[in-house]
């Protein structure tokens, strides 16, 4: 499998290179605090050498609650993230949900991430990979929680019909199992890298609970914190090329799925945690 690189950041993944990283935010709260922790996460990563970009997303348009927080939305969420690429000079990836967004996403995002539950979405995909094709950017199609790993061949040729030279990454992100829980196979990441794409572990929505926060009755997803880490590690062990994370300041205020989400103060032990791994199996 050759690396994926995007030529005008000049981040890249697989291919036998370093572990690609893309973390940062569940999603966008203000803008200084997007400067914060994607400013800590780029020196840490380049302090061990790993290629990075910065995660949030401008809206969680799938909620368990309609008073849940979303996000500061399109408009007001590109520009932020605009202004993060700029200040910090690091690549971004985002999510979109709506085949509308596909375009203004493009103009900003360098990565555009097709969501798990949407990825099977015909006209999101297409209206994607006109918009990734257009603007050179990748896509990161993260599997369904309903899908098995050898499936995704689908959501590949959907996107090489479209745009037969972008760049697609895919995503792990763990399976259901039974109610309220979810499960990662890590041979499912092998079966991935079958169909040619590199392929990342998004170890922060792996230990999700769906509907199952304890603080809000159910009207919220809950998570556990402590299985990010294993996770993580157990993945890149299975071969993953890259990691997908999510940080905050301060994670049990943070506004959207902070039991799933890890301390920034943390990052730099994980990452180079998770570095010693890749390198180990991959020579």
């Amino acid at each position: 499998m050759t690396a994926l690189t995007h030529i005008p950041s000049g981040w890249m993944i697989g291919g036998g290179g370093p572990l690609a990283v893309m973390a940062g935010l569940n999603v966008l709260e203000d803008e200084g605090l997007a400067l914060e922790v994607g400013a800590e996460l780029k020196r840490i990563c380049a302090d061990l050498g790993l290629p990075y970009v910065f995660k949030a997303s401008f809206d969680k348009a799938n909620r368990s609650s309609i008073t849940s927080y979303r996000g500061p939305g399109l408009e007001a969420g590109l520009s932020i993230l605009a202004r993060v690429k700029g200040k910090l000079g690091v690549p971004v990836v985002t999510d979109l949900h709506e085949p509308g967004q596909a375009e203004p996403v493009a103009a900003v995002a360098d990565i555009i991430q097709l969501p798990a539950f949407l990825v099977r979405q015909t006209d999101l995909v297409i209206a994607t990979a006109k918009a990734a094709a257009k603007e050179k950017a990748l896509i990161q199609a993260k599997k369904a929680q309903f899908m098995a790993p050898w499936d995704a061949k689908n959501i590949v040729s959907k996107i090489a019909e479209v745009a037969p030279e972008t760049g697609v990454i895919l995503c792990e992100r763990g399976v259901s199992f039974g109610y309220n829980n979810l499960v990662v196979d890590m041979l499912s990441i092998p079966e991935m890298k079958k169909l040619g794409c590199p392929v990342t572990i998004d170890a922060t929505h792996a230990v999700q609970l769906p509907g199952a926060d304890p603080r809000t009755g159910g009207a919220s997803t809950g998570g556990r914190r402590d299985g990010v880490a294993i996770i993580a590690k157990s993945a890149v062990a299975a071969g993953a090329d890259g990691v997908f994370l999510e940080f905050h300041t301060d994670p049990d205020k943070a506004l959207c799925d902070g039991p799933s989400c890890l301390p920034l103060s943390g990052a730099a032990d994980l990452l180079a945690t998770l570095k010693a791994v890749h390198m180990a199996v991959n020579g």
